[in-house]
């Protein structure tokens, strides 16, 4: 019986893996996309649509009812407006500019070896009882440097367990779990929050041109979240995973864990001291009354240090990672870290060509008014259906986790989904930081089972380390439990933290 689940388990993966791969390439989606809004915006402007609502004029900067009809881009106007606002387009997309500013740091300290260094020493210096709570949080913490725990983490995680003579399967499944299921939860920033944040804008500004929001604008639910993704991750994995994975013997094709060197301890050391002065510096011109990066008034939230999150996001990365290299002689001269800097941009060549056509998308589906339409019509009848407030956040949770098993990349997805469901929210009175923490609970608790997340080959080679016969279909399976049993406390966690009403960053309101 047992075995016949898991056969059938198999066929619907292989269905999904099949249908999936078909799938064209999102550059290619998104000029379908484009496509679709070109002959859509014709076909209502020569319908006469229109839509009322209560919004904000901006010219007046009141309240006021307005109506909004399609623009059309096939008439002369709408022509002119496609072909001559190409490039500005995509050097204005709000996404752009702030990932690469912060790769520009993340990507050196990744390339010298200094997050891979950290991790090491954590892991390897957890007392036996806490690694897998440590193995699960070094896991989320990696997602502020992109891609990098999916390579590092993940096989680091199957190699403390073995060293503890404890299952490598159940060590990976720990470390993916917080590498990708935990990937919208974090004690700090990462790369992935301005460029979320930049896309939300982009949507929240079909109906409000002023409405910003700020890559902060999740982290207190981010950061109350990691603990909830550890406690979660620990108990599945201790009571769940490696009970029914047995024991294991190793063979000649496991590895013993790497020791950092004399020089990488000095190194690390001198990085982490590096960081503190970093932070003392930023401190102190915040923190005191009259501090040059306050705002009017004192103010924190409104000030230029707020202004400044990412080039400062930038330098706790980029300093510890050259003082790492030089250290540790990875870093020679002032060649060595310019030539790391541009090394760190040539991994974003995808997401830069990837931005090119979504920024066409998002620029057009706005010109067109098409957002504003679909919104006040979309919320109108949620609005006669009753559906609204918490009900309606976990309904775009379970659409959001269902697309993610066929469309893995996150940005994609959402540059997709936010102007749609942004403007339409913000009608039925949801903030956008709210709708955007809503998605990625969805998009986080499903990368662990979509065989089309594009690191998962790359998770299924370090399981076949461990036996040449396990599959997509082996570590789905070892997964499917983290995945519905976060999925499910998440969703839970996340309805209970929307109606006692805390703001789910600084100075965020949870209402529009």
């Amino acid at each position: 019986m047992r075995q016949a689940k898991r056969s059938l388990s198999s066929r619907v993966l292989q269905f999904i893996e099949e249908k999936g791969n078909k799938l064209p390439h999102p550059v290619t989606i998104f000029l379908i996309f484009t496509f679709i809004v070109i002959i859509s915006s014709h076909l209502l402007y020569l319908n006469g649509t229109s839509v009322q609502f209560e919004g904000v004029n901006n010219d007046t900067g009141q309240i006021e009812t307005l109506t909004v009809s399609a623009i059309s881009l096939l008439v002369p106007e709408g022509l002119a407006y496609m072909f001559s606002n190409v490039v500005t387009n995509f050097t204005s997309f709000v996404a752009l500019g702030p990932v690469l500013v912060a790769m520009l740091g993340v990507g050196v300290a990744e390339k010298t070896g200094y997050i891979s260094a950290v991790m090491t020493n954590t892991v390897t210096k957890a007392p036996k009882r806490l690694v897998t709570p440590i193995v699960v949080l070094m896991g989320v913490l990696s997602n502020v440097a992109a891609s990098v725990g999916y390579v590092v983490l993940v096989p680091l995680g199957a190699i403390i367990f073995l060293g503890f003579k404890r299952h490598p399967l159940a060590g990976l499944s720990a470390a993916f779990t917080g590498v990708a299921g935990g990937y919208s939860a974090n004690l700090f920033l990462g790369t992935n929050d301005p460029l979320l944040s930049g896309i939300s804008t982009e949507a929240a500004q079909i109906l409000n041109t002023d409405y910003l929001v700020n890559p902060t604008d999740n982290w207190f639910f981010m950061f109350a979240s990691t603990f909830l993704v550890v406690i979660l991750g620990t108990i599945i994995t201790d009571k769940v995973i490696e009970p029914r994975l047995g024991s294991y013997e190793a063979n000649d094709a496991t590895n013993d864990l790497h020791e950092l060197t004399k020089r990488e301890k000095r190194g690390l050391r001198f990085a982490n001291l590096s960081i503190v002065l970093t932070i003392v510096a930023i401190a102190l011109l915040v923190l005191p009354e009259n501090g040059v990066l306050r705002g009017e008034g004192g103010s924190i939230m409104t000030s230029p240090f707020m202004s400044s999150i990412i080039f400062f996001m930038m330098l706790v990365f980029l300093i510890p990672g050259i003082v790492y290299g030089i250290v540790t002689r990875k870093v020679k001269n002032d060649k060595d870290i310019a030539n790391l800097m541009a090394s760190s941009l040539e991994t974003m060549a995808g997401f830069i060509v990837l931005i090119f056509f979504a920024a066409q998308f998002v620029a057009l589906f706005n010109y067109t008014n098409l957002g504003t339409i679909i919104a006040v019509k979309g919320a109108e009848f949620l609005q006669a259906i009753h559906l609204d407030g918490a009900p309606l956040l976990v309904g775009l949770i379970m659409v959001t986790a269902l697309i993610n098993l066929f469309i893995a990349a996150d940005s994609a997805k959402w540059a997709i989904m936010a102007p749609v469901f942004v403007p339409m929210f913000m009608q039925m009175g949801i903030a956008p930081e709210v709708t955007q923490i809503a998605y990625r609970v969805g998009d986080s608790t499903t990368n662990i089972i979509s065989p089309l997340m594009p690191f998962f080959p790359l998770v299924v080679a370090f399981a076949q380390k461990y036996g040449k016969e396990n599959g997509v279909g082996t570590v789905v399976s070892l997964m499917l439990s983290h995945s519905i049993i976060l999925l499910i406390s998440w969703t839970v966690f996340f309805a209970l933290w929307y109606l006692f009403g805390i703001p789910v960053g600084p100075g965020t309101s949870l209402t529009y």
